[in-house]
C-alpha cells in the first residue's frame, strides 16, 4: 500500500502570498519608549523615540508600522515633520534641511496615544488589574510606531509610569524607580540589541521573588495570592541558566532574567529579551507538582530561547524554526540532564507524535517556507516538533561531540545578529567539515517524512536475517524528489540475550532509499530481536512486521524504550490472547513508566477480559501517568465491568488531578453506550454534577474532566442545560472553555436542543478574548449544520489573530465537508447569501452612525 502524499491537505490557503524582508531606510540603533499607563480606563499614552542612522543621504521619506495608534504629533531632530497616518502605516516626509547622512543620526520622536488597542498590549480586569505586551509575531505595531519585522536590531528603553503599589517589568536592567504623587516610575535600559517583537512591558501588583545566577538577578513576578506557587514552578532557573550557558558554549548574556507570570496570556510563554512572559496557568500547586511536567518544560523552552531567538535572532520569519526547533529540542536536552535518558526519550515521542498528528490531520509543509497569509501561521507543530526531532537528528548523524561544536560555532558566529538556514548548514560545516544539505533538503526543505513497512523472518539454512523494508509514502515521479523517496542511513540492532540474560546488540547500518529493498544479513545464531532504527533517532513512521517471539524478545529486552514501545504497540496489531499475557506481565515488569503507559494504552485496544484484568491492576501503578492511561484504556471497554473499575476513583478521587479527570470523563463515556446492567445514565449525571459542584482545584483540571463526562450524555436534556450554564462568564476561565468546547460534542445534526447550543455559541462567537474565541470555533467545527458555517464565517470576519482565521477556515473546509453537496449545501449558501446582506446592512448602519457622531462632536468643540 502507498500514501498518495498529493492527497495531503495543503498548508496554503485563499489569500496566501510570498513575503519577504522590507527595504531597510536605515539602521534603527535605539528606541526609547516613554509612556504612562492607565490600567482602570485601559489607555496608554506617551513618546516613541527612535534612534535612527540612515543608510544614504536620498532618503526623503520613511514609513513606520503602527496600527490602531491616536497619532497626535511627528518631530525630527525636534523639528516639526509632515506626517500622514491611515491607521496601519505611518508615512513620515523627511525635509531636505535636516542633512540626511549615515554619518549622522536622526531623533524620530512621535507623540501618540492608545485606548483600547485590540493587539500588542493587553488590559487584563484582574483584582488589582494588569496589563502586559505580546509582539511575536508582529503585534509590536499595535502598541508603539516601528520597524516591525525581526531584521532590525536595536537597542531599546522603556520608562513606564503606573499608579502605585503597581510595578512595571521591562527588558535589561532597571535604571532608576521613583515616586511622582500617586505614580511610580520604572525607567529599564536593555544594552542589548534585539528585535522589536522582544520588547515588553508587564505591569501589576506582583509577589517578588530573587535568585541569581553568578551575581546576575534571576527574579519571578507572581500575582500575590499565588506566591507559594512561584518556586515550585520556576525554582529551577538558576540551574537551567548554567545549564544552558554551558551547552550552548556562551554564557547567559543579558544583565537579569526574569518571569513574569501574567492572567489571561494568550500564548504559554513569550521569551521577550531578558524578561519572559508566562501563563499564570503554569504555576503548579503541590499536589499538581507530583505529575505535571508542562510548566517545567516550558521553563527551560522559554529559557532557550535567550540564546537561540534572542542571542541568534532570525532574520524572517520563515526560518523561525532556528529558534523555536531548538527551544523545543532544549525541553528534551534539559529532561536528559535532570531526569535520564529514559525521560528525554520518551518526551522526544510526544514531540514526534504531535508533529505527526498535525501533518495527517491538518496540512504538510515544508519547515522552511515564505508562502503564508499571517506569519503567525507558521507557528504550527512543523515548526516546533519537528524543528526538534530535525535537531536530534542531526546530533545523531554528527555525533555528541561534534554536534556540541557545530552549535557553539553558530551561537558564537552570529551572537546578536541575524540569521538564516543556511547559516546553520554554514556553521555546521565550518565545525565539522560535514555538509548537512541532504539532510536539511529532505527534511527542512520539503514536506512529510519516511513511512516505512519493515518486515523480518530467519532463514535459519543460511543463517541469514532476512529485512524487507518499504518507503510506503512513494508516489509516480522521474526524480527522488518527486517520487517523494528519502535516502537515509538507517541502524538496525541485532539484539542476542545469552543464558545469564545479558543483551548486546550489534548495529549494522543500512542505506535505504529505494522504494523497496531486501537485505540479507549473515549472522553466526539467529536473533532474539531487531531493532529497526535503534534508538529510534530517525524522523519517520514505521510498522513492524515481526515473528510474535521476536516482538516479545524486543518488548522485554531491546535496551532502548522507544524501541519496546514499539514493539508493544506491534504486539497489539497481532490482538491475540497470548500477546495480552505478554503485555499483562510487562505491564508490572517494566521499569520505566513511559513503557507501562503505552502498554495501557495497547491494552485498551485489545477488547478482550484478560485485557481489562490487566488495565485493573495498573489503576494500582505508582506512576499517575499510567494510571490514568488506564483510565482511559477502560473507559473505551464501555462495560459495566469497567464502571465498576472507574466508579470507585471518580466517587472518591486519586492523588492525580489527571487520573481523577480521566476518570469522571471515563464515567460519562461508559454511561453514554448504556451497558447493561448498569451504569444508569441519570445516575452518572447526578455524580458528575456533584463533582462540579465540589471539586474546585489547580486549573479545574478534575472539574474539566467532569463536564467532558457530561458531554458524552447528550442523551439527556439536563447534560445539555447542565453545560450550558458552565459557559456563564461567572465560571473560571479553565472550566468555562472547557464548557464551550463540549458544546460541540453535544451538538448532534438531529440533536431536539441543537438551536438552544447553537444560539450559545453565536453568543459566544462575539467575545474578544482569544481562547474564547479558539473554543467556539473548535466546538463550532464538530457540528455539521448549515448555521454553523455563518457563525464560523462571522468570527473569521471579526477576528485580527491569524490563527484564529486560519483555523476559521480550516473548519468551514471540515464542516462544508461533513454537510455534504446535497440539498442542505443549497440552505447554507442561501444563509451565507442572506447574512452577507445583513453584515453589509449593519456595516452601513455603522459608517452612517459614526460619520453622524464625528459631525456632532465636531460641532460641540469650540474654536
Amino acid at each position: 500500500m502507498t500514501l498518495d502524499v498529493s492527497s495531503a491537505k495543503s498548508f496554503v490557503l485563499s489569500g496566501a502570498r510570498p513575503h519577504y524582508s522590507p527595504d531597510r531606510p536605515g539602521r534603527v540603533e535605539h528606541i526609547f519608549l516613554d509612556l504612562t499607563l492607565d490600567l482602570e480606563a485601559q489607555t496608554c499614552w506617551g513618546q516613541c523615540h527612535i534612534h535612527l542612522r540612515p543608510l544614504h543621504t536620498q532618503l526623503r521619506h520613511l514609513r513606520l508600522n503602527a496600527v490602531g495608534q491616536q497619532i497626535k504629533s511627528v518631530t525630527v531632530q525636534h523639528q516639526p515633520q509632515t506626517f500622514y497616518y491611515d491607521g496601519e502605516f505611518l508615512d513620515i516626509s523627511l525635509n531636505e534641511h535636516l542633512g540626511i547622512s549615515p554619518d549622522q543620526v536622526l531623533l524620530i520622536t512621535i507623540d501618540y496615544c492608545l485606548e483600547k488597542p485590540q493587539r500588542g498590549l493587553y488590559f487584563v480586569p484582574t483584582h488589582p488589574p494588569q496589563a502586559w505586551t505580546q509582539g511575536e509575531d508582529e503585534d509590536s505595531r499595535y502598541w508603539f510606531p516601528c520597524l516591525d519585522y525581526p531584521g532590525q536590531l536595536a537597542t531599546s528603553e522603556i520608562r513606564a509610569r503606573v499608579r502605585q503599589p503597581l510595578q512595571a517589568i521591562s527588558n535589561g536592567e532597571l535604571r532608576a524607580c521613583y515616586n511622582e504623587g500617586e505614580w511610580q516610575v520604572f525607567h529599564w535600559y536593555q544594552p542589548q540589541v534585539h528585535p522589536t517583537y522582544l520588547m515588553t512591558l508587564a505591569v501589576g501588583d506582583f509577589a517578588v521573588f530573587d535568585d541569581q545566577w553568578q551575581g546576575k538577578p534571576v527574579t519571578y513576578y507572581v500575582a500575590k495570592d499565588r506566591a507559594a506557587d512561584a518556586r515550585r514552578t520556576l525554582g529551577k532557573t538558576p540551574k537551567m541558566i548554567d545549564f544552558f550557558s554551558r551547552i550552548y558554549g556562551y554564557p547567559y548574556p543579558y544583565p537579569k532574567y526574569a518571569q513574569v507570570c501574567v492572567a489571561d496570556f494568550i500564548f504559554g510563554g513569550m521569551e521577550n529579551t531578558s524578561t519572559t512572559l508566562l501563563t499564570d496557568r503554569c504555576l503548579l500547586d503541590e499536589r499538581a507538582a507530583a505529575e505535571d511536567f508542562r510548566s517545567e518544560s516550558l521553563v527551560a523552552h522559554e529559557l532557550a530561547h535567550q540564546w537561540f531567538g534572542d542571542l541568534v535572532v532570525i532574520k524572517h520569519w520563515s526560518h523561525a524554526w532556528i529558534k523555536e526547533g531548538m527551544a523545543s529540542y532544549a525541553e528534551v536536552l534539559w529532561f536528559e540532564e535532570e531526569y535520564g535518558a529514559d525521560f528525554a526519550a520518551y518526551y522526544r515521542l510526544g514531540e514526534l507524535r504531535n508533529y505527526l498528528s498535525e501533518d495527517s490531520d491538518r496540512y504538510r509543509r515544508p519547515i522552511v517556507t515564505h508562502v503564508y497569509r499571517d506569519a503567525i501561521e507558521l507557528y504550527d507543530r512543523h515548526l516546533y516538533e519537528k524543528g526538534a526531532c530535525v535537531y536530534h537528528m542531526i546530533r545523531q548523524e554528527l555525533g555528541e561531540e561534534l554536534f556540541w561544536k557545530a552549535i557553539q560555532t553558530f551561537v558564537q558566529t552570529y551572537a546578536h545578529q541575524t540569521v538564516e538556514t543556511v547559516d546553520l548548514l554554514r556553521a555546521i560545516e565550518t565545525a565539522t567539515g560535514r555538509n548537512l544539505l541532504p539532510l536539511f533538503d529532505q527534511y527542512v526543505f520539503r514536506g512529510g517524512h519516511p513511512d516505512f513497512h519493515v518486515s523480518y523472518r530467519w532463514e535459519a539454512a543460511d543463517h541469514l536475517a532476512v529485512l524487507t523494508v518499504k518507503q510506503q509514502q512513494v508516489t509516480e515521479g522521474l526524480t527522488p524528489l518527486e517520487r517523494n523517496l528519502f535516502d537515509l542511513r538507517i541502524p538496525v540492532g541485532i539484539g542476542s540475550v545469552d543464558e545469564q540474560g545479558q543483551v548486546s546488540v550489534k548495529m549494522i547500518p543500512l542505506r535505504i532509499h529505494e522504494p523497496e529493498h531486501t537485505f540479507y544479513l549473515p549472522l553466526p545464531q539467529q536473533p532474539s530481536f531487531v531493532s529497526f532504527d535503534a534508538g529510534n533517532h530517525t524522523l519517520k513512521t514505521v510498522t513492524l512486521e515481526y515473528p510474535l517471539p521476536e516482538l516479545k524478545a524486543q518488548l522485554q529486552h531491546d535496551p532502548d524504550v522507544l524501541g519496546r514501545i514499539q514493539a508493544a504497540i506491534a504486539l497489539g496489531k497481532k490482538g491475540s490472547l497470548e500477546v495480552v499475557q505478554t503485555l499483562a506481565e510487562a505491564l508490572q515488569r517494566q521499569p520505566f513508566w513511559g513503557v507501562r503507559r503505552e502498554i495501557a494504552k495497547v491494552l485498551g485496544t485489545i477488547q478482550l477480559d484478560q485485557s481489562l484484568e490487566a488495565l485493573k491492576l495498573a489503576l494500582a501503578d505508582d506512576h499517575p501517568h499510567v494510571r490514568a492511561a488506564a483510565v482511559e484504556a477502560i473507559a473505551g471497554f464501555k462495560s459495566a465491568n469497567a464502571y465498576a473499575l472507574l466508579k470507585p476513583i471518580a466517587k472518591h478521587g486519586d492523588p492525580s488531578y489527571g487520573v481523577e479527570a480521566a476518570a469522571l470523563k471515563g464515567i460519562g463515556v461508559i454511561a453514554a453506550a448504556k451497558p447493561q446492567p448498569k451504569p444508569k445514565p441519570e445516575k452518572v449525571l447526578k455524580r458528575l454534577r456533584k463533582a462540579l459542584e465540589t471539586r474546585q482545584g489547580w486549573n479545574e483540571v478534575v472539574r474539566c474532566g467532569a463536564i467532558a463526562g457530561v458531554g458524552q450524555l447528550k442523551e439527556i436534556p439536563e447534560a445539555v442545560n447542565l453545560v450550558l450554564d458552565y459557559t456563564a462568564t461567572s465560571v473560571p476561565q479553565p472550566l468555562r472553555l472547557a464548557a464551550i468546547r463540549t458544546l460541540g460534542t453535544l451538538g448532534d445534526r438531529h440533536h431536539p436542543q441543537l438551536q438552544q447550543i447553537l444560539e450559545r455559541l453565536e453568543q459566544l462567537s462575539h467575545e474578544t478574548f482569544f481562547f474564547t474565541q479558539m473554543a467556539v470555533v473548535q466546538a463550532l467545527s464538530q457540528i455539521d449544520h448549515p448555521r454553523v458555517l455563518g457563525i464560523l464565517q462571522q468570527v473569521g470576519d471579526r477576528t485580527t489573530d491569524g490563527r484564529i482565521k486560519r483555523f476559521v477556515d480550516e473548519s468551514i473546509a471540515k464542516v462544508q465537508k461533513a454537510i455534504g453537496s446535497d440539498d442542505r449545501l443549497k440552505t447554507l449558501e442561501t444563509t451565507l447569501s442572506e447574512l452577507q446582506k445583513e453584515n453589509q446592512t449593519l456595516k452601513s448602519r455603522l459608517e452612517e452612525l459614526e460619520a453622524r457622531t464625528k459631525a456632532t462632536h465636531q460641532e460641540s468643540v469650540p474654536s
